[in-house]
């Protein structure tokens, strides 16, 4: 069986890009507006205060991983931040290469690895566009052990230390997307395989992504009238049925033109009856025919 959500995150070819960790005493404030780069965070201990694109601000505690999929503004704070008017001094850089804010010195209330991601797929905006604005992971098992794993190699100067901490932060990154399947809250792929009914559209919708596939027989496969189907995949999912077909088939066909199949070949891997209508579709959605695309990506 066909699983979506591996699809799409094979496809993104996540990557730790850069961490660093952070500890913090007293009252602190961290506000940041990061372009093009997905932020992460792992408390290791202690607990943090974060607030994402003006929602209510989220507490978070030891052993939780954040994912921001896509850059938003930002701010992170000890759970009893300072007056909103108070400067936001910038962290201290400590000798172990570790950052340091609020109160200099003394024990630390909270410790972070905070870090960015990228994501290697030259069609990652799009794959984004179909995660949550935000991933909270708490009380996960597996997830649990990986942050541990993730806490000692942190702390650890040993050979090889930022490859293996390279490496577990990609496998963090990845459990993180499996997790947010069960537990989504925002619309997005995530939260559309959380719901039985649309998982079983949207599996089938990936299975056979070359079927003419209309609402009518997408809604069947979920078990759904044609209506309660349209609006509660468009809820779930934040796109209409046939919006989110056409994204995964475009995903689907610049993939294949990357590893060199032919035009004709694509277009019926994908779902058009032809070369030309697929050529037509194509250079509608990506601002360039699908030969041109063959030849600069």
């Amino acid at each position: 069986m066909i699983d979506p959500l591996a699809e799409v995150v094979t496809l993104l070819q996540p990557r730790a890009q850069f961490s660093k960790v952070v500890s913090g005493a007293g009252a602190w404030r961290v506000r940041r507006a990061h372009s093009g780069q997905p932020f992460y965070c792992v408390v290791l201990e202690g607990a943090s205060r974060l607030a994402v694109g003006g929602q209510p601000p989220l507490l978070l505690e030891q052993g939780d991983f954040v994912l921001i999929p896509e850059s938003h503004e930002f701010t992170m704070s000890s759970p009893n931040p300072p007056p909103q008017h108070a400067d936001d001094p910038a962290p201290l850089a400590l000798a172990d290469g570790a950052f340091r804010l609020g109160e200099p010195d003394g024990p630390a209330a909270t410790v972070l690895l905070v870090g960015h991601c990228a994501f290697d797929s030259p069609d990652a905006a799009l794959l984004v566009s179909l995660l949550p604005q935000l991933i909270h992971i708490r009380g996960e098992q597996r997830l649990g052990t990986l942050v541990q794993l993730v806490r000692e190699e942190s702390r650890a100067q040993r050979p090889g230390r930022a490859l293996v901490l390279s490496h577990l932060l990609e496998v963090l990154l990845i459990e993180a997307l499996r997790c947010s399947a069960v537990t989504a809250a925002s619309p997005g792929l995530l939260r559309g395989l959380a719901d039985e009914r649309l998982a079983l559209a949207l599996r089938r919708m990936h299975e056979d992504t070359a079927r003419p596939w209309t609402v009518a027989q997408l809604a069947r496969e979920a078990a759904l009238s044609r209506s309660a189907f349209f609006e509660r995949f468009s809820s779930a999912v934040g796109v209409a049925p046939m919006a989110y077909l056409l994204r995964w088939r475009m995903a689907r066909a610049k993939q294949l033109l990357r590893q060199r199949a032919s035009v004709a070949a694509v277009a019926e891997q994908v779902g058009y009856g032809s070369a030309s209508a697929f050529s037509v579709a194509f250079t509608r959605y990506a601002g360039m025919p699908p030969t041109r695309y063959m030849t600069e990506a």
